[in-house]
């Protein structure tokens, strides 16, 4: 490292919110320097630079030139800029400046939680991460992989791993979409010891790229900590393996797919209407059932379109999905509707329960409703439907219908 270089990570703008810049240059002697440049400096200037010198002896860098344009960034995004500035620098850095975890937060989910709308928010860009989670998505996803420029990638790291410790999301199940391995194995090594729950490993095409992040993740935090997998799946080759790689790894609880990849592999426009990727969805959610995973939907990405918002969402609850992503607040509503049972659907499936728990009780092999005959797939499909209910808060204690 010469005596000159420098390091600089965030963003500064008219347009930018939540957010600084800051450019670090290690000296060999002289302590901190700091230039700040902020409209709250008369309120929070002596704070920011508290915060700076915090976390730059953290980081055991006890001499620096330190300039920081700051546009309303919170602490844990001045840390973040600031460790991704030092190392960018060259400096030989010791440790991580970690904000103290949240202590309302308790990281791990279950299995089979509802995964009905996942809220992609990109990985760099702090100002998204703040509200979120009233938009009360099931799943927000802090993505490191698309969104991100390839030059941000480690910057947006370091802000995503600093967010996890920081928000509750508004108990929306946090995940993290990886990059592309190799690289996505860096992000393991820093995101996993934060504890989200869920990690998204992209472009799946082989069950051996699921198996390697397990074993990442095992090493990061141990073989018996919680933490699942949700691959996806983005090329034909990815769909003719879709069973295997559904069954890679006890830790993956739900398969997907991305649609704008699969339809460029196949040679195709991706299509209002979605002709060219339905085989492959079915296949999804085959694979996925077969294996005893959640299939997930890919996004539908026209943030103005509602009517084919609706469209492809009952769509894909037909083949049998269970959610899909998201890429905009205002599609959570009518998501959450179209992937949650109906009233109707609610009373037939609990005339169907009760049918089935009187037969129980009398130690009868054959449920009827009515003078209809009821089969087990039937059966078991109404005892799901009551679940998914409860879960919702649809039923009450003694599973009457909210009214």
């Amino acid at each position: 490292m010469g005596k000159d270089s420098s390091g600089t990570a965030g963003r500064f703008g008219e347009d930018v919110r939540s957010d600084c810049r800051v450019t670090v240059t290690p000296r060999p002697s002289g302590g901190i320097e700091l230039a700040l440049a902020s409209r709250v400096a008369p309120y929070y200037g002596d704070h920011i630079q508290m915060q700076a010198r915090e976390v730059l002896g953290t980081l055991g860098i006890p001499h620096a030139h330190v300039e920081i344009a700051d546009a309303g960034a919170l602490p844990f995004a001045l840390a973040a800029r600031l460790e991704a500035a030092a190392r960018a620098s060259g400096a030989s850095i010791h440790g991580e400046a970690l904000p103290d975890p949240l202590a309302s937060r308790t990281p791990g989910t279950e299995r089979t939680r509802l995964r009905r709308s996942r809220l992609y928010l990109p990985g760099n860009e702090p100002k998204l991460f703040v509200n979120a989670g009233l938009y009360e998505p099931d799943a927000v996803i802090l993505d490191l992989e698309d969104s991100v420029h390839p030059d941000a990638k480690g910057d947006a790291r370091v802000l995503v791993r600093n967010a996890i410790r920081t928000f509750d999301f508004g108990g929306a199940e946090v995940m993290v979409r990886i990059n592309q391995l190799p690289l996505g194995l860096e992000d393991v090594a820093s995101i996993a010891p934060q504890r989200p729950d869920l990690l998204l490993v992209p472009k799946v095409e082989h069950p051996d790229q699921v198996r390697q992040v397990a074993a990442a993740l095992d090493e990061a935090i141990g073989a018996d900590t919680p933490l699942w997998l949700m691959p996806i799946i983005e090329s034909a080759l990815g769909i003719e393996h879709a069973y295997a790689i559904a069954a890679a790894s006890s830790r993956t609880v739900a398969l997907t797919i991305g649609l704008e990849d699969y339809a460029a592999d196949i040679g195709v426009p991706k299509s209002a209407t979605g002709v060219e990727s339905r085989v492959a969805r079915a296949r999804v959610v085959n694979a996925a059932r077969a294996a005893r995973l959640q299939p997930i939907d890919s996004v539908f990405g026209q943030i103005d379109d509602e009517v084919g918002l609706r469209r492809f969402a009952e769509e894909g609850r037909q083949l049998g999905f269970v959610g899909m992503g998201l890429i905009h607040p205002r599609q959570i509503a009518p998501i959450h509707e179209i992937y949650s049972p109906t009233p109707e659907e609610i009373a037939r499936a609990q005339r169907i329960v009760e049918a089935y728990e009187r037969a129980e009780a009398a130690g009868i092999g054959v449920v009827s409703l009515g003078s209809k005959m009821i089969d087990p797939p039937v059966v078991k499909q109404a005892l799901h439907v009551v679940g998914v209910a409860r879960s919702l808060g649809l039923l009450e204690a003694d599973d009457g219908a909210k009214r």
